[in-house]
């Protein structure tokens, strides 16, 4: 199967991996510079790899199915595929050592990569602010991350106010809080924390 796919397509396969979530087309082209369409995505989805969705209208969600995972734990042994080019040379001994490691520890490719879900509020925030300093409500940036449980946002909430220059603070006019603002609200020190301002994005 491996031979039949494009080196776009086998991008798509490993960037879906290492994401280890959903992305849209927009989320594909921010992460790793492309995106699935046309003849590639139809590709893709009939062979079982990838599951693509509309949940919302016009917008394409692409997800890495059991099956797609299997491939890429197959694809850490294979040699680079012809004309891969210097990177993608490089790319395939990373794969190698990683196939390796894995060989040695007994664990699944699919312990390693994790959902990056502090970098996906760093990125909404980003999104709401256009990349300045602003203050935003916490509810803002959970409306963008809908995939996302509560516990998953409110543990990387906490995670980023460790970081410097992010700053996650309670809405001093409390009547301004409407419902969902409260629903996830993060508590932190024993207070309930509405807002959220990252001064530097990285």
């Amino acid at each position: 199967m491996s031979d039949r796919l494009s080196s776009l397509q086998r991008a798509v396969l490993l960037v879906l991996l290492a994401e280890a979530r959903e992305l849209t087309n927009a989320e594909l082209k921010e992460v790793a510079g492309l995106s699935l369409t046309g003849k590639p995505r139809v590709q893709l989805n009939e062979l079982g790899l990838v599951e693509s969705t509309t949940p919302w209208r016009n917008i394409l969600v692409h997800e890495l199915t059991e099956l797609g995972a299997q491939w890429c734990t197959e694809e850490l042994s294979r040699p680079a595929p012809a004309r891969a080019g210097s990177f993608g040379g490089a790319l395939y001994s990373v794969l190698g050592g990683l196939h390796r490691y894995l060989d040695g520890s007994g664990q699944l490719l699919t312990d390693i990569f994790q959902p990056d879900v502090a970098g996906q509020i760093v990125r909404a925030y980003a999104a709401i602010t256009d990349g300045k300093p602003e203050q935003v409500r916490l509810a803002d940036v959970r409306t963008r991350l809908p995939h996302l449980s509560p516990d998953e946002f409110t543990r990387a909430i906490v995670a980023l106010a460790d970081r410097e220059g992010v700053h996650v603070r309670a809405e001093a006019d409390r009547k301004t809080l409407t419902e969902d603002d409260r629903a996830v609200a993060v508590s932190l020190g024993g207070t309930a924390r509405h807002l959220l301002t990252i001064e530097v994005l990285k």
